[in-house]
């Protein structure tokens, strides 16, 4: 995995989270196989906005509570954060132009 993508815990998520910015999270799991073809996706993706967003990655196998807090019913889901407040939900597989055109309006 990229050095750029954060694999992150609750505490991790939080500090995150109080940071300004934007965040895009990767709800994902190892067994999970859209999950694994949107893995270079995403390195892809903070390759491509690297120093504009942050990038990382919730194991919901680890971190199950964590998901289900956010409510995530299906993986992969990404969660995109502005400042800290979630502005926009990806639920599925999607190339990687249908992820920035999502997320560019926060930038």
């Amino acid at each position: 995995m990229s050095e750029r993508i954060r694999v992150l815990d609750p505490q991790s998520l939080e500090q995150l989270l109080r940071a300004p910015g934007v965040l895009v999270v990767d709800f994902w799991a190892e067994w999970c196989g859209p999950c694994r073809m949107l893995a270079p996706v995403m390195e892809q993706l903070a390759e491509k906005l690297d120093g504009k967003i942050t990038v990382g990655k919730i194991n919901v196998d680890d971190h199950g509570a964590l998901g289900a807090s956010y409510g995530v019913l299906s993986i992969p889901t990404l969660l995109v954060f502005k400042d800290g407040q979630e502005v926009e939900r990806l639920v599925g597989l999607r190339p990687l132009d249908a992820i920035v055109e999502s997320i560019s309006a926060y930038l």
